[in-house]
């Protein structure tokens, strides 16, 4: 499926027109280099023109996209080895939160991430990335085991929010976000938080304590979605491009406001389209930063990390 965004129409007729010319000239042989070259370079000018200054409102539809990659896509290509676990040892195996062991360069690592759908029976299975509280319990449950046999969690952070159906209300929605947020505070391993499409709510939260919190480029992290805010504040959701203008909730502000430590960059035009590339940086940032929090005595590590929460959110 290709979910093409306004803006993306340009380019997208441009690369269909050389596509067209060039199986033209290969059907008939006729020598078209010159002007399918000339094209080229005007694609390059229309890409680095749609994609360089998007705006808030953009960066939203990219990071929501049906083909941006999931964190098992990225598990897949960063974690050796990986095999996940299931179940959270209470009630059930919640499909929308994903999580089992593997290594990272040869050391032990958990890992942990909020998982969508590629397509409409795979979205209805993972309930659209929107984890019912079975989804935390699971996500502790692992948490509790890496802190048992000293490895470091990664977390994939991808949902707009934590399922508000009834039945995860029955069941303690809010109390397993809540003690979620308690234990990964003083949680005695390394964390790294890699922001990976949307950080919706306390649903991202709940995965989102760290020593480290990055987010990739084109991904966002509010405490309400843009349709959301605006059907609070004006009474119409419609106004989301609005509200997305004045939440600061990209990547770019969110660094600015230190809230979060690194921005990973995206190939041109989102992460879809060179997953590769991008998992390759991701797994640089990791490779980076793990020695030196693993070498932290456990008592710096978990106050380097109240610090950390503590010093957020303050502004003058």
């Amino acid at each position: 499926m290709n979910s093409s965004l306004n803006f993306e129409k340009p380019v997208i007729e441009l690369e269909s027109k050389i596509g067209d010319l060039e199986n033209f000239a290969s059907v008939s042989g006729v020598n078209l280099e010159n002007e399918i070259n000339i094209l080229r370079k005007k694609l390059d000018n229309i890409k680095n023109d749609a994609y360089s200054n998007l705006t808030p409102w953009q960066r939203v539809k990219i990071a929501r996209l049906q083909e941006r990659p999931t964190s098992l896509e990225y598990i897949e290509k960063i974690i050796y080895g990986f095999i996940e676990f299931h179940g959270d040892r209470l009630y059930a195996d919640d499909h929308a939160i994903v999580g089992g062991i593997g290594t990272l360069k040869g050391t032990p690592v958990t890992v942990i991430g909020h998982q969508k759908g590629k397509n409409t029976n795979d979205n209805i299975k993972r309930n659209f990335g929107m984890p019912h509280p079975e989804g935390y319990r699971k996500a502790l449950r692992l948490m509790k085991q890496a802190e048992k046999f000293k490895r470091p969690v990664i977390m994939f952070v991808d949902t707009p929010g934590a399922y508000c159906g009834l039945e995860a209300e029955e069941r303690g929605q809010g109390e397993a976000i809540a003690l979620n947020l308690f234990e990964m505070s003083r949680l005695k391993t390394p964390i790294i938080v890699i922001v990976i499409g949307e950080g919706g709510s306390g649903g991202a939260l709940a995965l989102g304590i760290g020593d480290r919190v990055c987010m990739l480029e084109n991904s966002i992290y509010s405490v309400i979605s843009p349709e959301g805010l605006s059907s609070i504040l004006w009474k119409d959701a419609s106004l989301a491009e609005e509200a997305a203008g004045i939440m600061r909730l990209t990547a770019q502000d969110l660094f600015e406001f230190n809230v979060i430590d690194k921005v990973i960059k995206e190939p041109l035009g989102g992460a879809h389209k060179d997953v590769d590339s991008t998992s390759s940086k991701i797994k640089q940032y990791l490779i980076k930063e793990l020695p030196g929090l693993m070498d932290l005595d456990i008592d710096t590590l978990i106050q380097n990390r109240y610090e950390k929460l503590r010093g957020m959110g303050t502004w003058g």
